[in-house]
Order: structure tokens, then C-alpha cells, then sequence
């Protein structure tokens, strides 16, 4: 018993050191891991510099998106839940170093998935009356993807903010002087994207700066931030047991198997008979001495082999396909999904009125009257002819547009668009015609009772005087 009893003392203290040693190996590791980046457990500079982002221009944003409410307020939610994705992935590369190149791309898949559902809020929402507060959101926001642009990703983030202001300029037309709250949602959204490009330029220039220490990043240390903040990976759970052995009917393969060896091996034995059932094949049928089969294309298949196609091969998806739409909808005129329409005609119109031109392919549209704008969104072989607009007409996204001008129109805007052809009356000739990212573009002048096409510029050459920028139109010469 005296025996025994020693031999428990023992036994007790041994897992008393054991529990011991194991308590101080997983604080060092813990101190190891908080070590990371040079901080002991606190954030990364760059992280709480982004935090301060957060925390000032993106969180006076939503205040004004509350403020306007509806659609507004849907949208900026979506821009704050991007913001916290691509918080994360700072977290992330603060604590780990950069993965393959492929990693990253599924490291980037959560931001991805938010900068796809706001624009597809705005794609679903084209008929609201905040559609160019949409829209402004909407086409800046792939700035986000900053973090995947090298050397330069501030020029990114300004080519994403420059695309927003396009809307934004709508929305302070139509708001100056009548609700403030727009203008000021205007201005804290674009300081956003200011903010953003001063933070990159001092904490990341020539992109996204990642640890020199810690794990490699992985999708699971990913998740290990989003839940608990850990630079390390858990480890990965047991693999699951294995399945039940797969049941073979060996009688009927074996008798298949041999079966046909056996008719393999009898037709081999034949010897020089084998060779009896194949068809002479003459020279005018060989391609190699009748070059005039070869321009035949290839050879016909065997009739006695099936070549039906596989029931799980893929098939191409049928075209959605969307009502046609001509409707005044309070003081939007909508014209939606128009194909093959050219006796389309708008009367009765009003100063107030606005038409919103979408999605029409081979049609045309007569606007009668005077009318405050026209825009003509992602339309193919469309022809647009109108007596008078107050405001501006703009081409957005679109390929073969023509416009004829009856009476005035001080302004037409050209975006995103290939081949656009403008013909101006005489009392048009003072209209202002405002490109970008544009190409094939005529405008058409009056003369001597027929019409003279101009092309408008697309290469541009630029120098420096010596104290600024001079840019004009190239001269091409042939």
C-alpha cells in the first residue's frame, strides 16, 4: 500500500509539471503572435489610421445618407459594410505576410461581393427618384479595390472618384438652390474618397504594405480575424471518416472484360485476313493527291457512330427579356427595353418633364415640344430627334446613337460612347458638345440646305509651356 501510495505522489506531480510546461509554452506563443509587426497586442498604425477614415468622413456620409433617407440610406449601409470588409483584410496583411497572387484574389472575394451588391442595388433601382445618388456610389466604388493596385493605387482611387462626380454634378444641378441636404451629402461623399487617397499616399504608395512577419495569409487566418481578431489559424478540423467501400458487381465485369478480350484476341488471330474488310480508297479520294478536297473543310463523321450531344453539356442561357416601356412616371418620361420601334412619340411634354432613354436597341424617338433634359443610357442603334431642351442631353454607355436637333439645346454631353452622330439645326449652332472615353463622333452642320460632318477630336497631344499643362487636338497625318 506504501508502495502505491508513492507511486500516486509521483504520478500527481508529473501532470502538475506537464500542465505547468504546457501553460508557459502557450503564453510564449500568445506573446509571439501578439509580438507580430512590432506592436505587443495593439493595432497596426495603418489599421487606426484607416479607423480615423471610418470613424470621420465615412461615418459623416451615412449621417447625411439618414438624413435623405429611402434608397439613399440602403445604399450607404452597403458602403459602410464594404468599408468594414476591407477594414479586415488591412487587419489581415498587418498580421500575416502576402500570400500567392491567387490567394490574394480569395482574399478579396468579400469586398468583391459588396462592391457587386451596391451596384446591383443601383441596377435594380433605376427608376428611383435618388438614381444619380445611386449611380454616384455606384460607379466610384470600385475604388475600393485600391488594395490590389501596384505601384500607384492613388491615381486609382482619383479615377473612381472622377467617375463619380459625372452624377454628382447632376445632383447639385438639380438640388443647389432648392434642398441643401443633397449638396452636403455631395460633399461628404466625395471627401471620402480625398480622405482616402491622402491615407494611401502615407501609409501605402506603392500599395498595400503587408507584415515581414506572422503567417503566410490564408483564407483561414481570414476568418480567424473576422471572429476573434487571432493572427494565427486554428487548426483545421479532423477530416471526415472515410465513406463505405464502393460496390462493384464483379461477376457481370468480368464476364464483360473477358468477353471482350476474347473478341479482340479472335480478331488479331485472323492474320493476314484482317485486313479484308477495309475499303480501297482510290486517288481521287486521297486529300494529299487531290488538293481541291482539302478546300472541302474536314471529313465527313461515320454514320454508323452516334454523335449525339451529351445531356449535361452546357447550354446557353436564354436572354432575359423585359416589357418595352413608354410611361410618364411622375415627371420622368421612361423608355425602357424599345426594340425595333422607330414610330416612338412623346407629345405633350412640359418644361419640368426629363426623359430617361434605356436599354433600346434599333429604334427611334421623337420628343415633341420643350423639355428640361434627355439622357440616352446603354442604347444600341438609336436615333433621337427633339424640338428644344433647357437643360443638357447626355449619351451614356452606348454604341450607333444619332440626334437631330430641330430647335435649341445649350448642351450635349458624350460619355462611354462609340459612334454618336449630332445634327445641328441653325439655331443650334452655339450648343457646347462635352466628350470623354468616347470615339467616332460627327457633328453634322447645316449648309447651303444640306449637312457638313466635323469630327470630333479624340487624340489629344499635351506640352508644357514652361508654366503650365497646354493640351490640343493631334493632327493626324495619313
Amino acid at each position: 500500500m506504501a508502495e502505491t501510495h508513492g507511486l500516486m505522489e509521483r504520478l500527481e506531480k508529473a501532470v502538475t509539471r506537464l500542465e505547468s510546461l504546457f501553460s508557459d509554452s502557450h503564453r510564449s506563443g500568445g506573446m509571439e503572435c501578439d509580438g507580430i509587426n512590432g506592436v505587443n497586442g495593439s493595432i497596426a498604425p495603418y489599421v487606426e489610421a484607416f479607423d480615423r477614415l471610418l470613424n470621420g468622413s465615412v461615418a459623416e456620409f451615412l449621417r447625411y445618407s439618414k438624413i435623405l433617407e429611402g434608397d439613399v440610406k440602403t445604399h450607404a449601409e452597403m458602403v459602410r459594410a464594404a468599408f468594414q470588409a476591407q477594414r479586415s483584410f488591412l487587419v489581415l496583411a498587418s498580421q500575416c505576410q502576402e500570400p500567392q497572387e491567387n490567394e490574394v484574389a480569395m482574399l478579396l472575394k468579400p469586398i468583391s461581393e459588396k462592391i457587386q451588391e451596391i451596384q446591383n442595388f443601383r441596377e435594380r433601382n433605376r427608376g428611383s427618384k435618388m438614381f444619380n445618388h445611386l449611380s454616384a456610389v455606384s460607379e466610384s466604388i470600385p475604388a475600393l479595390g485600391w488594395i490590389a493596385v501596384s505601384p500607384k493605387p492613388g491615381p486609382y482611387v482619383k479615377e473612381m472618384n472622377d467617375a463619380a462626380t459625372f452624377y454628382t454634378n447632376r445632383v447639385l444641378k438639380d438640388y443647389k438652390n432648392s434642398d441643401t441636404r443633397h449638396v452636403d451629402w455631395v460633399k461628404s461623399y466625395l471627401n471620402i474618397w480625398s480622405e482616402l487617397q491622402a491615407y494611401i499616399k502615407e501609409h501605402h504608395t506603392t500599395g498595400l504594405t503587408w507584415s515581414k512577419t506572422g503567417p503566410v495569409a490564408s483564407p483561414m487566418s481570414m476568418r480567424s480575424v473576422l471572429t476573434s481578431g487571432s493572427c494565427l489559424s486554428p487548426p483545421p478540423p479532423p477530416p471526415p471518416p472515410p465513406g463505405p467501400p464502393p460496390i462493384f458487381d464483379t461477376e457481370t465485369a468480368k464476364d464483360e472484360g473477358t468477353a471482350s478480350r476474347s473478341a479482340l484476341f479472335a480478331q488479331l488471330n485472323q492474320g493476314e485476313a484482317i485486313t479484308k474488310g477495309l475499303r480501297h480508297v482510290s486517288d481521287d479520294q486521297k486529300t494529299h493527291k487531290n488538293p481541291s478536297l482539302r478546300a472541302q473543310g474536314p471529313p465527313v463523321r461515320s454514320p454508323t457512330k452516334s454523335h449525339t450531344p451529351s445531356p449535361t453539356s452546357p447550354k446557353n442561357s436564354p436572354q432575359q427579356n423585359h416589357a418595352p416601356v413608354l410611361e410618364l412616371e411622375g415627371k420622368k418620361w421612361r423608355v425602357e427595353y424599345q426594340e425595333d420601334k422607330n414610330d416612338l412619340v412623346i407629345t405633350n411634354t412640359e418644361l419640368k418633364q426629363v426623359a430617361y432613354i434605356f436599354k433600346c436597341n434599333k429604334s427611334t424617338l421623337q420628343i415633341k415640344g420643350k423639355i428640361n433634359s434627355i439622357t440616352i443610357d446603354n442604347c444600341k442603334k438609336f436615333g433621337l430627334v427633339f424640338d428644344n431642351v433647357v437643360g443638357i442631353v447626355e449619351v451614356i454607355n452606348s454604341r450607333d446613337i444619332q440626334i437631330q436637333v430641330m430647335g435649341k439645346v445649350p448642351t450635349i454631353s458624350i460619355n462611354k460612347t462609340e459612334g454618336c452622330h449630332i445634327y445641328l439645326s441653325e439655331e443650334s449652332l452655339d450648343c457646347e458638345i462635352v466628350s470623354a472615353k468616347s470615339s467616332e463622333m460627327n457633328i453634322l452642320i447645316p449648309q447651303d440646305g444640306d449637312y457638313k460632318e466635323f469630327p470630333v477630336p479624340e487624340q489629344f497631344k499635351t506640352a508644357w509651356d514652361g508654366a503650365k499643362l497646354v493640351t490640343e487636338p493631334a493632327e493626324i497625318v495619313g
